[in-house]
């Protein structure tokens, strides 16, 4: 192919597109002559696309082509261009296993194997196995065997016909089939040996489970028996060398490689006992000498090989034995050690890349599911299952593990399986680690599907998973019931504080000793509340586990207990209401605010067990309250005193919403659509306050005038409050206006109206259990030395005559909140035409605003301050998104109806929708504002107090990342994703504000 120096030829282009890295290469080997019949047919090139290595599935059949005898390759060739099921079958192996592409180099005809198609091809067992090992009758032609019936099960794998755990089944069931070929082998070179003895074969770990991988080690136990008339030592020693000899043949090298290597150590004494026992010697051992670790991995054992009878008389024999374990002493603590030491000897430059042993790895789900089998099955039949994926089904059918949580493990468990599974099946290696090479990685990705960015997707999904495991695991593993349950008879399963002690630290508690006193306050005694409590409290304490601050948890719930544990309704509601506990230990281990507000008044903990509860009130709904309280009360403290109390339970309905949304329950996942969590919170919060600002300017009115004011009097919410964006700390951004009523005179009409404006800013400040309401009229025309309180005349001429820029922007915040709505309508009138001009700004307006804007910037920012993490003031924060949509709104708001609106979400989407601002830049602009927001809200409900940037306290760090979605752990990552996020913001708040687009 002849192209023109310094260009690309077209199949260079057409091999980067098609997911190859090194097209140079690529083009190289598809201009070989063996492959002229079938380089220019595009079938070919799709099918290499699409597997996981192009470049290496190219490589693999070029190795194929070259190995085939010259008058079958056209034969190959020609049926891999027509013949879709081996060809995806073909390639898909050859791009995502070097060792099988070696295979098929060394044996090209083994290609045939993945002609046929027929049903029982499709889901193979140990009899279609056998049939395909047949032929081996010695080491190296069992591993050509076993390498051709591997080439099709992968091939399967790769294809997507098998699920992971019909591929984990079909390699064990491999396995079983070598086996037994592997011991005829060994009884047909030593026939006076296999004379003398009858020899069972039981598979342990993962193929005793029915669950193996592509490479791993073997598990086995050996069970002999003497036959009839032979002494029992000679024939132990005659099956001992037959075991022996059977684990050679697998896991010797030959000139074919090895298959895997053949573990006995699981047998009773390890590697210093005897490698083959009489079931009754294992028997003996069993009941007098085992160790509560060799009773957890019996509980795969299976017959495979050898003598059926004789195996399948050993497993009745230990099974009994299995389901007692939990009854010995130390059980629970002892399994727990066990998994404690595989994870501490793992080296630390390998603990992040460890997919089976590592946190959050494999072993953590299968250490789970077995102690909650070894605990519950004494007396569940149905738990009695040797595979991990089925056990927990079964575990969860039972309701011995929430659905939720066991639809989460096997989500992840089948997830890090599948990338175990595709690891091992690269070179056929025995290996747990995930590479670190960026090429690997793109494979492993590619491989499970992820085309886009593999690497990324694949990382993600893997710490997402693992983390996921983690999590779920110390809730399941360390449950502080579970060693209650495995020292009670089965029918007395509840909590003792006792063996709660030594579970609590593992749960993350920070102060063991503080948490068992709280424990043993709650659930001592006889009493009904205690046995209640003895309910509740190991599902709580697996609650309070899963936040950032599982000691505040405890506490709040002691304090909430402590305060309505004599109101017949409290306890009834967390035993009966299932939400309800839930959502109880959500909000107090997730910070210090929604406490906080709970402890003032605990009995509005009834609102977590109504379904409706967590729903925001109306407005409407709300004033009807205030106003209606106001009307009932003696005088205007006491009012508004009720006003605030209504102020602060509605608060902790919202925050309590707020907090579950974003965690998620069992039941119900976390709030995906964090826009609509912050709206949901900004409405809530500026419905709440306008409605106490009703209630206030009520009660100071009744005070003195009783129903009627001299003049009429309306407050306009500015800012976040007039854009429905309060969080929880905002301050009410406010103006006060009034129109003296007729007959009354302008003095008496200002005193009037000066003095329900002081008497509403003290009354809602007043010192009281409750969080007071800070009114600020800054914004009002000549700030701070200006009056506090206008007529609407004044605003008009003030308006007409001195308003800046900065004025006019600020009013694009302006709504009515409470007061005369008449009067509220004429302002808003008043200042349309000044935030929404005709014509736009003028240059001269444009570049004011950017002025300041540039001096806010520089001269605002606290010092000290990270301006890449500051919500407020930071780059692509709340300011920048702010200012940016609000200059499209004063340029284009005369002449788009959309963007006549206070909030800025809508005003941006509007901008969008008008083709004011492209979807991408949108897109970027309003996911800064949404997480801006969040920063902000999740500070002030951890710290309890507001805050613009993320705490400097780790845990005040991992309570804001877990509100924000982030496991602990994740803090650098969210961090590392605020400042891209907000990056990005920026860029285009370059663009669309300083830069020349309005």
């Amino acid at each position: 192919m002849t192209t023109v120096p310094g260009r690309r030829s077209s199949t260079f282009t057409r091999l980067l597109r098609h997911g190859f890295t090194d097209p140079s290469a690529a083009e190289q080997l598809l201009e070989l002559d063996d492959l002229a019949s079938v380089r220019s047919d595009p079938v070919l090139l799709e099918a290499l696309g699409a597997t996981a290595d192009p470049d290496l599935a190219l490589r693999g059949l070029v190795r194929l082509v070259e190995a085939e005898e010259e008058g079958e390759r056209q034969v190959l060739l020609d049926t891999l261009v027509t013949a879709k099921p081996l060809r995806d079958r073909l390639l898909g192996v050859l791009g995502a296993s070097e060792a099988l592409g070696d295979h098929l180099a060394r044996h090209p005809r083994d290609w045939q194997a993945l002609v046929t198609y027929e049903a029982a091809d499709l889901h193979p067992g140990v009899a279609e196995f056998e049939r395909g090992l047949a032929e081996a009758v010695d080491p190296d032609s069992l591993r050509v065997g076993y390498r051709r019936c591997l080439l099709t099960l992968a091939a399967r794998d790769v294809c997507g016909t098998t699920d992971l755990a019909q591929t984990a089944a079909e390699l064990a069931d491999l396995a079983t089939a070598t086996l037994r070929a592997a011991l005829a082998i060994a009884r047909t070179a030593a026939p006076e040996d296999a004379a003398q003895c009858r020899l069972a074969v039981v598979a342990m770990g993962k193929c005793g489970g029915h669950e193996l991988n592509y490479v791993s080690d073997v598990d086995v136990i050996f069970v002999g028996e003497a036959r009839d008339g032979v002494d029992e030592n000679k024939a132990m020693q005659a099956a001992t060398r037959l075991a022996a000899h059977m684990m050679r043949i697998c896991s010797e090298n030959t000139a074919e490689g090895t298959i895997w290597e053949v573990d006995a150590n699981l047998r009773p004494e390890g590697r210093n006992g005897p490698l083959v026992r009489t079931l009754t010697s294992h028997l003996a051992y069993y009941q007098r000498w085992a160790k509560t670790w060799e009773f957890q991995a019996l509980l795969k054992a299976r017959a495979v090989a050898g003598d059926p009878e004789l195996g399948q008389e050993y497993v009745d024999a230990v099974s009994p034995l299995v389901w007692q374990a939990a009854d010995r002493e130390n059980f629970v603590p002892d399994v727990q050690k066990m998994r404690r030491r595989v994870v501490d000897n793992i080296p630390a430059d390998r603990i992040d890349r460890e997919l089976k042993l590592g946190p959050g790895g494999l072993r953590d789900v299968e250490f789970a599911v077995q102690l909650l089998q070894l605990v519950h099955g004494r007396s569940d039949a149905s738990l009695h299952s040797g595979t991990t994926l089925e056990a927990l089904r079964a575990l969860a059918e039972g309701g011995y593990v929430g659905r939720a949580d066991a639809a989460q493990l096997d989500e992840a468990y089948r997830f890090l399986r599948s990338m175990e599974h595709r690891i091992q099946l690269y070179r056929l290696r025995r290996t747990h680690l995930v590479p670190d090479d960026e090429a690997d990685l793109r494979r492993l990705g590619r491989s499970l599907g992820m085309r886009t960015d593999p690497v990324a997707e694949l990382n993600k999904a893997w710490r997402r998973h693992a983390s996921v495991v983690r999590r779920l695991h110390e809730k399941i593993f360390y449950r502080p019931l579970l060693d209650a349950v495995a020292q009670l008879a089965p029918s007395e399963s509840r909590l003792s504080a006792k063996a709660a002690a030594i579970r609590l630290e593992a749960l993350g508690y920070a102060d063991p000793g503080a948490a068992l006193r709280h424990l043993e306050a709650l659930s001592s005694g006889v009493s009904r509340k205690a046995a209640i409590q003895r309910t509740l409290l190991p599902v709580l304490l697996g609650w309070f586990a899963d936040s950032a601050d599982p000691d505040a948890g405890l506490l709040g719930f002691r304090k909430v207990s402590d305060a309505l544990g004599k109101t017949p309704w409290y306890l009834r509601l967390l035993r009966d209401e299932g939400a309800a506990a839930e959502n109880l230990a959500r909000v107090l281990s997730a910070g210090r605010l929604a406490p906080d507000l709970l402890m003032r008044a605990p009995e509005a903990v009834a609102i977590l067990g109504d379904p409706e509860g967590l729903k925001p009130r109306t407005r409407e709904h709300l004033e009807q309250e205030v106003l209606a309280a106001v009307g009932r009360a003696g005088g205007a403290e006491s009012a508004v005193a009720v006003v605030r109390g209504v102020r602060r339970r509605e608060l902790f309905r919202t925050t309590a919403a707020d907090i579950i949304g974003s965690y998620g329950t069992e039941d119900s996942p976390a709030e995906q659509d964090h826009g609509a969590l912050v709206d949901r919170v900004g409405s809530a919060v500026t419905d709440l306050n306008a409605a106490t600002i009703a209630g206030a300017l009520r009660a100071a009115v009744r005070e003195q005038w009783g129903d009627t004011l001299p003049t009429r009097f309306a407050v306009i919410g500015m800012g976040r409050f007039g854009g429905h964006e309060l969080s929880y700390g905002s301050d009410a951004d406010v103006l006060f206006v009034h129109r003296p009523r007729e007959g009354v005179s302008d003095e008496e009409a200002a005193r009037a109206a000066n003095a329900v404006v002081g008497e509403m800013r003290r009354l809602l400040q007043l010192p009281t259990a409750d969080p007071p309401l800070l009114i600020d009229a800054d914004l009002r025309p000549e700030g701070k030395t200006g009056p506090m309180v206008r007529t609407l005349k004044s605003y008009e001429a003030y308006y007409r005559r001195w308003s800046l820029v900065w004025e006019s922007q600020a009013l694009l915040r302006a709504e009515h909140m409470a007061g005369d709505e008449e009067l509220g309508r004429d302002f808003i009138e008043l200042v349309d035409p000044l935030r929404y001009p005709a014509e736009g700004l003028g240059e001269d307006a444009v570049r004011e605003i950017r002025r300041l804007k540039a001096r806010m910037e520089s001269e605002r920012m606290p010092r000290g301050a990270d301006p890449t993490l500051h919500a407020k003031l930071g780059r692509g924060g709340l300011s920048d998104v702010e200012w940016t949509v609000q200059l499209m709104q004063m340029q284009h708001g005369w002449a788009e109806p959309g963007l006549r609106t206070t909030r800025t979400r809508e005003a941006l989407a509007a901008a969008c929708a008008a083709g004011l601002i492209p979807g991408e830049d949108a897109e970027m602009l309003d996911e800064a504002w949404v997480l801006a927001t969040r920063v902000r809200n999740a500070v002030m409900l951890v710290r309890g107090r507001p805050g613009d940037t993320f705490p400097s306290d780790a845990r005040e760090m991992t309570a804001v990342g877990r509100y924000l979605g982030y496991e602990p752990g994740h803090v650098g990552d969210m961090l590392d994703d605020y400042r891209r996020i907000t990056r990005r913001a920026r860029a285009v708040v370059e663009e669309r504000f300083y830069g020349a687009v309005v």
